[in-house]
């Protein structure tokens, strides 16, 4: 696909000009982490909260993403993780170090999340894998496709197949309600995982690896760009109540295929008793 081009153009209107954009300001990030990686940097974590980690490589590769996001399109506002922001009509959403946690250890299950955001809905979406070397787009009502350009089509994900999920480390006060959900998905699907970042398990999600993907809890910045790939994959993104649009205030999240879904959904009003 053309648009699928990781080069910044100088100004971004269009819709494909914007997935340029959030490409190339993905790709960015993720030099920021891999040349990190290759210095053999010691990023020491400095706590946000309970098991909530930052180091100085999630700020560089903030500046780094965002830089190229504000250089291009100065009159959309941005919210990202570590300098903050707020929700606007139209904005940019961006994790620049999803899994810091795993890059810490040395895990390679880190991502970058860009994603635009209209009228509540993400219109534009790129989850990038830089320590894989894998990326995945989107663009609403155009298909997710990965960096071969392949689309991703969920028609034949497995309904009761591995299921990705996790774990809501950060609020111990919700953890009755997760783990009873968490249980009855067990016995539900073949098996769960749990990754350690959510904007990789979403884009796996679309991808096929996974039939589907639930977590509570979670930042706008780790889901908007994995929802949009999961929907343009012909997937089902939803709250845990079932809606499309609330979902991105909660981030309590169901993710996946269309019958996954219907299954998991169901799954989770039988154990609250809804």
């Amino acid at each position: 696909m053309s648009w699928m081009s990781a080069a910044a153009p100088p100004l971004a209107r269009r819709p494909t000009d914007l997935l340029h954009l959030a490409t190339a300001a993905a790709e960015a990030g993720g030099r920021v982490i891999t040349a990190a990686r290759a210095a053999g940097l010691r990023a020491v974590p400095e706590s946000k909260g309970r098991g909530d980690w930052v180091t100085s490589v999630d700020r560089d590769a903030e500046a780094a993403a965002t830089a190229i996001l504000r250089t291009a399109t100065p009159e959309i506002p941005i919210l990202a993780e570590e300098a903050g922001g707020s929700w606007a009509d139209r904005f940019w959403v961006v994790d620049p170090l999803d899994g810091t946690t795993n890059f810490v250890l040395g895990f390679p299950m880190v991502g970058v999340s860009i994603a635009l955001v209209e009228a509540g809905q993400p219109t534009v979406g790129v989850v990038s894998a830089p320590e894989l070397g894998s990326r995945w787009v989107a663009m609403r009502g155009a298909g997710a496709f990965d960096r071969a350009g392949r689309r991703l089509n969920l028609t034949e994900s497995p309904a009761a197949g591995v299921t990705a999920t996790g774990f809501p480390f950060r609020h111990p006060e919700w953890h009755v309600r997760y783990l009873a959900v968490m249980n009855a998905a067990l016995g539900e699907f073949e098996d769960l995982r749990r990754v350690g970042a959510a904007s990789l398990d979403l884009a796996y999600c679309a991808a096929g690896v996974w039939s589907g993907f639930f977590e509570l809890g979670l930042g706008l910045w780790d889901i908007a760009a994995g929802a949009l790939l999961v929907r343009e994959a012909g997937g089902v993104v939803t709250d845990w109540a079932g809606d499309e649009t609330a979902v991105f205030r909660s981030g309590d999240i169901l993710a996946g295929g269309p019958i996954w879904h219907q299954r998991m959904l169901q799954l989770v009003r039988q154990v609250e008793g809804r």
